[in-house]
């Protein structure tokens, strides 16, 4: 019998929680940071690279993949597992938010959404149906329910027509998702920052029944203050027994404080892209590599990390390869960054294990600095 999708709360501190979600491909830790392989491909690094980092698990896009490659390709060719030679779980996101974000001449109705690709203006159609199927050609182990996201600011009638079509999406993709053991799908709460919305999309999505539940629409242009208000009541709406997860988030201190409001599950391409653009973040702020004070500057990025970046390198090399802009610069930095973030999520599951997580995250505030660090 084929393992089914279960998760374990195993502690928790106040509001912060450490668990284990099993899967047939292996488990994972939560709390959890997923890096995000768009394109089959967690830019500058190898899958292998990635593990090494101490991740468990890849976000993988449904939006891009439809595009290109395509999922029938990636059927053909043996799933995604195999075509990016990841054999541990990934997670797909619906395709919702970046045919908001990314799709041209977007066009809405009650079945679905019509808009022509960015990339060379072909003209696609996405429904709950349609994602659910991409998703299961593409073969992935968590699955995202198709929604709609609006940016915020927003009026609230735009914002409360919205969450509901996403319940009625929400149902829909649990129909066409079917049973399928060793496979999860997850819901997606909106509301956007309206306490009474997002319960009222709690308590929808909670009738369908889910494997997990993901606080979706925020880290869409709120602010950090507006985006912690919202999640001080938003996880606590969804059931405590089920994995929660933050799409989109984000920096460090977003993580840390959505872990300290009940967040189980996280992602982002901030990592991978800041590190191609030469920022590294540290246990005391983020370094600007391409600064002019680095560039005769023997110390590691962090004395206190243990990745190749930090253990073979010298900021002063890391600083002269990426102003030359050579490939090794993203490499070694984009390394750099996802090994700090699974470092980060190692110490908050520690700390909320033994609780002392309160304690941890007043070190981790006082520990870091606004912008760049500055020479020792």
């Amino acid at each position: 019998m084929t393992q089914r999708f279960s998760f374990q709360l195993n502690a928790t501190d106040g509001r912060a929680r450490s668990g284990v979600i099993s899967t047939p491909r292996g488990q994972v830790r939560t709390p959890a940071f997923m890096p995000v392989g768009t394109a089959a491909t967690v830019k500058a690094m190898l899958p292998g690279s990635v593990r090494d980092t101490g991740a468990d698990i890849l976000l993988g896009n449904t939006y891009h993949l439809m595009l290109r490659p395509t999922a029938e390709r990636i059927d053909r060719l043996g799933g995604l597992h195999r075509f990016m030679n990841w054999d541990r779980p990934i997670l797909t996101d619906s395709g919702g938010f970046q045919v908001m974000s990314l799709g041209e001449l977007r066009k809405l109705d009650e079945d679905g959404v019509t808009f022509k690709s960015h990339i060379d203006g072909s003209k696609h159609r996405l429904t709950p149906e349609r994602s659910m199927e991409i998703q299961r050609l593409l073969g992935s182990d968590i699955v995202m329910c198709f929604d709609e996201c609006p940016a915020l600011p927003a009026d609230r009638s735009r914002i409360e027509a919205s969450m509901e079509l996403s319940m009625r999406w929400a149902a829909r993709s649990r129909d066409a998702f079917g049973d399928r053991p060793g496979h999860a799908l997850f819901g997606i709460q909106q509301g956007g920052l309206e306490e009474d919305l997002r319960a009222r999309s709690a308590e929808a999505l909670t009738a369908i029944g889910f494997d997990g539940y993901a606080v979706g629409g925020l880290a869409v242009g709120e602010g950090q203050a507006a985006m912690f208000g919202c999640l001080d009541h938003a996880p606590e709406q969804l059931p405590a027994d089920k994995p929660r997860y933050l799409m989109g988030v984000g920096k460090p201190d977003d993580i840390v404080g959505a872990v300290a409001r009940g967040i189980d599950m996280m992602d982002c391409v901030l990592p991978s892209r800041s590190g191609r653009t030469g920022q590294a973040f540290t246990r005391h702020g983020v370094v600007n590599i391409r600064n002019a004070r680095h560039a005769e500057d023997p110390r590691p990025l962090d004395e206190d990390c243990g990745c190749p970046a930090c253990r073979g390198y010298s900021r002063a090399y890391l600083h002269h390869v990426s102003r030359a802009k050579e490939i090794i610069a993203s490499m070694l930095m984009t390394w750099h960054n996802l090994h700090y973030y699974q470092d980060l999520m190692a110490e908050m599951r520690t700390a909320i294990a033994e609780g002392r997580f309160d304690a941890w995250q007043t070190a981790f505030h006082a520990g870091r600095a606004q912008g760049d660090i500055e020479p020792l």
